[in-house]
């Protein structure tokens, strides 16, 4: 039976051609004979890792639910249980194993469940290898390449009673006819492009993900266009590179001239992640600049303030190439904000190195930091080097940054105090129903007494105190 299942290639997955990515308008179809396969049954969708995996879990619950199943509020109550995954850090995979083997209990209790599971880790052959050893109960696996063939895949495994695994790893095409159940009702993830072809050392993205390819601006506008006129207020572009948007087109399209475009849509607000330096040109500076709708925070991967190390993880940039775009964003919009990531303890790194990013930190005072102790993914480059850090003095590396940058993020908190912001409410805190939250322009958290906020809209809070990692105000 194995023969039959269609297995991930780390060798195919790294290939690149120059050829252009095809856009298929017409992949996704789901055949009349299984139409209605989940009426009457329940499914339940849990994601794991980045907003482009959140995206992805948007479309595969439109397929499900197209399909006639509806969302069960629980695993008990499923008759499918997907996980959409991810694969940048070895615990990030760890919780999914974990979450995996706490499953069998449900399929001992019911047979007739459906274990599923689907994004990156699908895409990574040492993931594939361990599943069809250790975890015979699932019986449903895909990759990021084939969410398209969801209902032929799950019709197999429903009607045919046969594990289903099929996962491609090519550089990928570009597909606009999928469906969508979008999670939120005032703020939206739109899919740019896909992909990435940095091949950065440590990072198994352009494995999983394939080949980096852009959207048309006219499917993208459309898409953006039906969400103005749904009253939607915020809209997040997304792409493992989105700086790169446009390379691969014919047309004449980079991000710079999307973002012209998305900000005429009249949208009120317009983000984008995740940024290379190295494709942040002075022409995207100069939109983001005169157009008041494209809100003035960045989240802008570092990951080493030393630039042997830099060479080393393959970032393609110096810090001096870093702190050039840093320091024209901030002359060109005094009031942005900052975030960035952070790797520390890669391979062989040294003492005198990791003090550079610290200083670069300081350089910078980034409002907040993602901070990771260095993961080796199997198969890339970096996990095959040499690394004399001991685990402990890793962790204490990250123990100094993080102080460092709960700091900062104090500092820069601090200049909310006593000032009025405009939030976009989100709705109930999670901690009190009698408080509410959202987000400011520059992506601040706000904690605030509602007066008449309703959820969607965007109100006029003033800030009464500041915390490390939010601020608590209340309704003007």
């Amino acid at each position: 039976m194995r023969n039959n299942y269609q297995l991930p290639s780390l060798k195919n997955a790294q290939f690149r051609s120059k050829e252009r990515s095809e856009i298929q308008y017409d992949s996704f179809e789901i055949p009349s004979e299984i139409n209605e396969i989940g009426k009457g049954r329940q499914y339940f969708l849990r994601t794991y890792g980045c907003q482009a995996n959140e995206r992805d879990s948007e479309t595969i619950a439109g397929i499900f639910e197209l399909l006639g199943y509806e969302k069960a509020d629980c695993l008990e109550d499923s008759d499918v249980i997907l996980l959409n995954t991810c694969a940048i850090r070895e615990n990030a995979e760890d919780k999914v194993f974990g979450e995996l083997g706490a499953l069998k209990r449900l399929k001992r209790e019911n047979p007739d469940l459906i274990i599923g599971l689907c994004g990156c880790m699908a895409q990574e052959e040492i993931v594939m290898e361990r599943i069809l050893k250790t975890y015979p109960h699932i019986d449903l696996v895909f990759g990021t390449h084939n969410i398209h063939q969801l209902p032929k895949l799950l019709s197999q495994v429903v009607l045919q009673k046969e594990k289903s695994i099929e996962i491609f790893s090519k550089e990928g095409a570009v597909i606009e006819n999928l469906p969508v159940k979008r999670f939120g009702s005032h703020k939206a993830w739109v899919n740019i492009m896909y992909g990435c072809d940095k091949f950065c050392t440590y990072c198994i993205v352009p494995y999983t993900r394939g080949k980096e390819r852009s959207r048309l601006a006219v499917d993208i506008l459309d898409e953006i266009n039906q969400l103005v006129i749904a009253g939607y207020k915020e809209v997040t572009l997304l792409g493992q590179n989105v700086n790169a948007y446009g390379k691969d087109l014919e047309e004449d399209c980079n991000l710079a001239l999307l973002l012209e475009k998305v900000a005429k849509t009249g949208i009120p607000r317009i983000k984008f992640t995740t940024s290379h330096p190295w494709d942040f040109t002075e022409e995207l500076v100069d939109v983001i600049a005169t157009n008041s709708n494209i809100m003035p925070a960045f989240h802008l991967p570092v990951q080493s303030g030393n630039n042997e190390v830099l060479k080393k993880m393959g970032r393609r940039y110096t810090v001096e190439e870093y702190k050039h775009i840093f320091d024209l964003l901030r002359k060109r919009i005094p009031d942005c904000t900052f975030t960035t990531d952070i790797i520390v303890g890669f391979p062989d790194e040294t003492k005198n190195q990791f003090e550079d990013t610290l200083a670069l930190y300081d350089y910078c005072g980034f409002d907040s930091a993602f901070t990771f102790i260095f993961s080796p993914r199997a198969g890339t480059p970096a996990a095959k080097m040499d690394d004399s850090i001991s685990s402990d003095e890793k962790k204490e590396r990250l123990r100094l940054l993080n102080e460092k940058v709960a700091h900062y993020s104090r500092i820069s908190n601090q200049r909310y105090l006593g000032k009025e912001v405009l939030v976009l409410v989100d709705g109930p805190s999670k901690k009190e129903k009698s408080v509410f939250s959202g987000y400011t322009e520059h992506n601040k958290l706000v904690n605030f007494k509602p007066k008449k906020a309703t959820i969607g809209n965007i109100v006029r809070v003033k800030i009464t105190q500041v915390k490390s990692w939010s601020l608590d105000g209340e309704e003007v």
